[in-house]
């Protein structure tokens, strides 16, 4: 079982669409908790699912299990809390939802999660794979970068 990473932040669309094409990916699964801002350029939701059809003859699933709450967002972005609290927080939220349980695997494997992040160390995106790694065993992480 294989999973990758990517955000979109600091990367062109061009570079985006090569990475995820290159690494081989079967479908792309939003994790974003805010998919369809304009802030998102290319990746909002209803146009990321035409590119990726377009571009890359894959699919698209928004997998809002897998995204944080408004409140913690907040508390990173506008209570400026470290990130240690984030982490400790969105790990509990996971326990909670019990997303091993209710996410298929065949969603995850082969697939790319995306959030808006440059870098997967300070992103939820790791997170979700590391902690579905860990409940499933046998999966390798990819980060593209």
């Amino acid at each position: 079982m294989r999973v990758l990473t990517i955000g979109f932040t600091k990367k062109s669309a061009r570079q985006f669409f090569e990475m995820i094409g290159r690494a081989g990916a079967s479908r792309l699964v939003d994790v974003r908790l805010n998919n369809s801002s304009q802030l998102a350029g290319f990746t909002r939701r209803d146009d990321l699912e035409h590119f990726l059809d377009a571009i890359l003859g894959i699919g698209y699933v928004h997998e809002p299990q897998l995204a944080p709450t408004p409140e913690l967002l907040a508390g990173v972005q506008k209570e400026r809390r470290p990130w240690s609290w984030y982490e400790e927080e969105f790990l509990r939220l996971m326990r909670e939802r019990r997303i091993e349980e209710r996410v298929p695997r065949e969603l995850i494997d082969g697939a790319v999660l995306l959030c808006s992040e440059a870098t997967p160390d300070q992103c939820h995106r790791r997170l979700v794979a590391e902690y579905l790694a860990d409940r499933w065993g046998g999966m390798e992480i990819v980060h593209l970068q």
